[in-house]
């Protein structure tokens, strides 16, 4: 019964995937993979350090998301992405064209877009639409930094918004 549950589980997961998109992936770095650095991964990534296009949950040391990717992306160390939808919680984090949903870590960084949430020590967002919560909070497009780095805002050492 046991082993017809888990062929179930599977045969679920990989019905309907595209012919390259994979529902699970194990990586010690992109190039040395279960399947290479283009393939989809819509499923469950383990890595060391991954970097695929996804759309489910990452866990690792280093997450690499690129291109257009969603789902909830967990490392000890580092998360990247291109374009982001969903949750990542690292050290650090880093969303280089935006990123919609929640950054938790030491570090949040956004050079593009940023919709959501950021909790961590230090959070910075270029474009920021939503909330940081944080020691330092930096939102490049809050009237507050307008003259920075010359003068710092006063009003937001724990808590930031821009909408």
């Amino acid at each position: 019964m046991k082993k017809l549950i888990i062929l179930s589980a599977l045969v679920a997961c990989t019905s309907g995937l595209k012919a390259e998109e994979s529902a699970f992936q194990a990586s010690l770095t992109p190039d040395i993979a279960i399947y290479s650095k283009t393939t989809e991964i819509s499923g469950i990534s383990l890595n060391i350090w991954g970097e695929n296009p996804q759309h489910g949950v990452a866990l690792g040391f280093v997450n690499g998301s690129t291109g257009d990717s969603s789902g909830f992306s967990w490392a000890f160390f580092y998360n990247y992405a291109d374009t982001y939808t969903g949750v990542e919680w690292s050290l650090v984090n880093y969303g280089k064209t935006s990123f919609t949903g929640w950054q938790a870590g030491m570090v949040n960084y956004s050079e593009g877009k940023f919709n959501g949430l950021q909790m961590g020590i230090v959070n910075y967002a270029e474009n920021l639409n939503g909330v940081q919560i944080g020691f330092a909070n930096i939102a490049m497009n809050n009237g507050w930094f307008n003259e920075f780095p010359d003068k710092l805002a006063t009003g937001f050492p724990f808590f930031n918004w821009s909408f």
